[in-house]
């Protein structure tokens, strides 16, 4: 199958499983094959070290997957640094660490190596202060390492999963008929619009009609969705304008619009094409080219790790030894887990203590439990 052919029946499956989460596995599959790996997963970890959770995957052994989320995954390597990356960034290990040291870790030991795999992209797809969704797709040996064809596909591919993520928030993962998205959706907290190529308002949910009466942060002259903000308002027709030419037009164009209100609430729209897949059926409904979803946006505050990491100066390889202090206490053990010498834990923890004015490994526990417990309260 041609590029550009595989590349379309990707994207259509991909914005399907927005609506339809049954159908993130295939789509999985097929991003495997036109990315050129083996296993693709969707995950989303809590910045605070608690819990783990594979959403969606694909290639994986479920057993290494059930693992993960019983407790290896706050011995991630790869993780504390992983956090400072922007969304839809594409990261290797060894952005990370050397990857000498990462394949003594026992997260490689114990997740990678049991399933064959030696490399891989990642990137993150939504970041907040207690959770961060990463996307992955990784390779075999037989398959090599990451090269420039699988970096430019993967680029390519990241921001539509990116976009299909952050609207199955929105419609918090239900399964809706793409025909009957207008009526299925009246009940969202959202607002909801379906548009066409000129930003026409076809339909709306309750709160969509709300939102364009008070026109705070949305308006609707001549019929037509809008923004009072000038760059947000180009950017939402610019999103309906490509969304009328097909999945692959739309690119990264109306993902996470910002809006800002006349209130100065800050606001998010996200639009989904709705010319191809499944959900051609709602455009043949509604005659629309896309339904725009728009809902407050969360407060941007830094996760623990990179307000620590901020406050004090610390390296990467720093944070780690931090955090790997925290979840198994010992050098010896440190060591073990990281695939490092207790020498090399020792210096880190040194510098910590430097850094942080602390003297104990209990001082720092306490201090990093300050950070959480503030962003709890």
């Amino acid at each position: 199958m041609p590029e550009i052919e595989q590349f379309s029946t990707l994207l259509g499956d991909i914005y399907d499983a927005s609506l339809d989460p049954a159908l993130w596995p295939e789509a999985f599959a097929k991003a495997c094959r036109y990315v050129g790996g083996t296993v693709a997963t969707l995950t989303s970890q809590d910045t605070l070290g608690k819990t783990a959770r594979f959403y969606y995957s694909w290639g994986t052994d479920a057993r290494c997957d059930q693992h993960y989320c019983d407790g290896l995954f706050k011995f991630n390597p790869v993780f504390p640094t992983m956090l400072f990356f922007a969304v839809e960034e594409a990261h290797v290990v060894t952005d990370c660490l050397p990857r000498e040291e990462f394949c003594r870790t026992r997260f490689a030991k114990e997740y990678l190596n049991p399933q064959g795999l030696v490399d891989g992209l990642f990137s993150n797809l939504d970041k907040s202060a207690i959770t961060c969704a990463t996307f992955m797709v990784a390779r075999t040996m037989l398959e090599g390492f990451v090269d420039d064809e699988m970096r430019r596909r993967f680029a390519l591919v990241v921001p539509h999963v990116r976009r299909a993520l952050l609207i199955s928030q929105v419609i918090d993962l239900k399964t809706v008929e793409a025909a009957a998205l207008a009526d299925s959706l009246d009940t969202l907290s959202a607002g909801m619009f379906l548009v066409d190529a000129r930003g026409r308002i076809i339909h709306a949910n309750l709160n969509g009609h709300m939102m364009v009466s008070e026109e705070n942060v949305l308006r609707a002259a001549g019929g037509k969705l809008g923004a009072p903000d000038p760059a947000a308002d180009r950017a939402l027709l610019d999103s309906f304008m490509a969304a009328s030419q097909g999945d692959a037009a739309v690119g990264r164009r109306g993902i996470a619009v910002p809006l800002r209100a006349r209130d100065g609430a800050r606001y998010v729209a996200n639009v989904l094409p709705l010319t191809s897949g499944a959900r051609r059926k709602a455009q043949v409904s509604y005659s629309a080219a896309a339904t725009v979803f728009v809902h407050k946006a969360t407060l941007d505050l830094p996760s623990p790790p990179e307000a620590i990491a901020q406050e004090f100066d610390l390296t990467p390889a720093e944070l780690r030894v931090l955090f790997a202090i925290i979840e198994v206490g010992g050098v010896r053990e440190v060591a073990e887990v990281l695939g490092i010498s207790e020498a090399t834990v020792k210096t880190h923890l040194h510098h910590l203590f430097g850094k942080t004015g602390t003297g104990r490994q209990a001082e720092l526990v306490r201090l990093v439990a300050g950070y959480a417990n503030a962003l709890r309260g």
